[in-house]
């Protein structure tokens, strides 16, 4: 498995609950831009419209050699699940406070994988607890080593 880009702010933002693996609909330069490792993350994120996974804002720089097969950066694109996963999906993000983040990408044998999350927003205080443990283990690491 080479993971070609990771959604860390994601993380930050969110409690992840489940991880789906689902596959990326692309286009023939799209794919060779990804082997190169130009991808990015950052702003992306998941809907569910009309029954189908649809990725927005995930940046796909265009290939180099490509010329006019060279598709748009920032379309949008399919994700590639089973009917019952995007069904149980739908179900809990229309409950209160879930939604769906992607959270990598990388290729699973000659395949273009996104792994995304169901997950529920955290708090200013959550974010900052976090944080602080984040640092307390980080100096206990540090004090451990001298």
């Amino acid at each position: 498995m080479k993971i070609i880009a990771s959604n860390k702010k994601a993380y930050h933002d969110f409690f992840m609950e489940e991880t789906y693996e689902a596959g990326i609909a692309l286009a023939g330069t799209e794919v060779k831009s990804l082997r190169m490792g130009k991808c990015s993350l950052k702003e992306a994120y998941v809907t569910i419209e009309r029954g189908e996974v649809i990725i927005h804002r995930m940046h796909i720089s265009p290939y180099e050699k490509g010329n006019i097969f060279n598709r748009d950066p920032v379309r949008d694109r399919k994700l590639l699940l089973h009917k019952r996963e995007i069904n149980k999906l739908m179900g809990k993000v229309k409950e209160k406070g879930y939604t769906i983040v992607p959270t990598k990408i990388y290729f699973s044998g000659k395949y273009a994988k996104a792994q995304i999350a169901l997950a529920k927003g955290k708090k200013l205080y959550d974010k900052r607890a976090a944080q602080k443990e984040k640092d307390l283990k980080r100096s206990i690491e540090r004090n451990r080593e001298y």
